[in-house]
């Protein structure tokens, strides 16, 4: 037996979760079974927007893979990448840094 749809699932417990709805509705059980019979509705109703939002998904496009920018070294201040810049905190750190690549001249080596 091969698996359904997406889209059928959403349909079946949508048309499940209306149909329990209505009885619920028309009838006014207000005893035990009216309680499982709620839970139950909005288990399907749950059930039917998880299948829609699957549904959506697979129709979606892939996104296309785009290759990686890098800016222009001019962009990119003294070679510090982004996991140093996370490891820096403070502006002193960052300008101990930049004066370390510096040199004692006071021109970069770059």
């Amino acid at each position: 037996m091969s698996r359904p749809d997406a889209r059928t699932v959403a349909v079946i417990a949508a048309l499940g979760a209306l149909s329990l709805l209505v009885m619920l509705v028309v009838r006014r059980r207000e005893d035990l079974l009216g309680v499982v019979l709620a839970l139950l509705c909005v288990l399907l109703a749950m059930v039917a927007g998880v299948s829609v939002s699957a549904a959506r998904q697979r129709d979606a496009p892939e996104p296309a893979d785009r290759p990686i920018v890098t800016g222009p070294p001019a962009l990119m201040p003294y070679g510090i990448d982004a996991d140093t810049l996370d490891a820096l905190d403070s502006r002193d750190a960052l300008r101990a840094v930049r004066d370390r690549r510096r040199g004692p001249s006071g021109l970069s080596d770059r």
